[in-house]
């Protein structure tokens, strides 16, 4: 029995750009793609599972410190701890926009919380967080809100000679803990925001600092060139944030947000309208998709 292509993709202009681009650079031609130029790129969240009302990682972290001004009251009248606590809209939109003062703030946080943890005692934590967390909206645990119709995409690139990668703005770290078991991606080809490393009396320490910039924005191919040695030849994504990663690739994807049903309904205006500029093919999950989660359907 022949094993169905992305099945969880509607026949429509989506899917058949994406078996056509992958026919046409593994078939000796004018568009062959030799194995080792085979490189595959994405986002995460938004891309690969939920990010509304907030990325995942967001509750990881802001569990963390909610704790911390449990035992510190003092914290909660600086930031990062004080827009957690006021709800405040507008430090999020700082950090979307990098924002020198937020983005510091949050490192500051950052080291406060996690200087000092080995990578093992890190992982421990973000696994402990993953066993009892619930996506607010949707109330189950967020590997359940993985989308399945990407990792049957992933499948079809394997399949295909594609190495394929994560590149996020989130924590590399964070991801590299489910990264295997959720994506089937190896830990080494996770791309994200890097925490700096010490070796100290036979063991990797946690820093302070990050290695560089935020990864969003032209950073996004940047990682990308320094961990793969080639710009990727399809990537996808999904909000402004991905814009470069997308206009670097042969072959782009963005997928559009527009199921409140199933999932969410929220647009990206920037990336939406340089997709319609650079011709890049846009994913409605309404329309594209037949399945959204990989453990089955859930109701926004």
């Amino acid at each position: 029995m022949t094993t169905p292509v992305l099945p969880s993709w509607n026949e429509g202009p989506a899917r058949t750009a994406i078996l056509d681009f992958v026919q046409r650079v593994t078939t000796p031609g004018p568009d062959y793609l030799p194995v080792l130029d085979r490189i595959a790129a994405f986002d995460n969240d938004g891309t690969l599972w939920v990010e509304v009302p907030l990325p995942p990682q967001f509750d990881f972290v802001f569990q963390t410190w909610r704790a911390e001004i449990t035992s510190d009251p003092s914290l909660a009248d600086i930031q990062p701890y004080k827009a957690l606590l006021d709800d405040d809209p507008a430090f999020l939109r700082g950090v979307a926009a990098q924002d020198p003062a937020v983005i510091q703030s949050i490192l500051d946080a950052f080291a406060r919380s996690w200087t000092g943890c080995t990578p093992s005692e890190f992982d421990a934590k973000v696994h402990a967080w993953l066993a009892s967390a619930r996506q607010p909206s949707l109330g189950r645990p967020y590997r359940d809100l993985v989308y399945q119709p990407m990792l049957e995409l992933f499948d079809l690139l394997r399949a295909n000679g594609f190495r394929v990668f994560v590149c996020s703005g989130g924590g590399r770290d964070f991801m590299r803990v489910f990264a295997e078991e959720t994506w089937g991606i190896y830990k080494e080809n996770v791309i994200g925001s890097a925490a700096e490393y010490t070796y100290v009396d036979g063991a990797l320490i946690r820093g302070v600092g990050i290695q560089g910039p935020i990864n969003l924005g032209p950073r996004k191919p940047e990682t990308i060139f320094a961990q793969a040695g080639r710009m990727p030849a399809f990537a996808g994504g999904n909000s402004d944030g991905d814009i470069e990663m997308l206009t670097v690739a042969a072959f782009a994807l963005l997928i559009d947000h527009d199921d409140a049903d199933r999932e969410f309904a929220y647009r990206e205006e920037r990336s939406l309208s340089a997709a319609e500029q650079c011709g890049w093919t846009v994913v409605s999950m309404k329309d594209d998709w037949n399945t959204v989660f990989a453990l089955g359907e859930a109701v926004a």
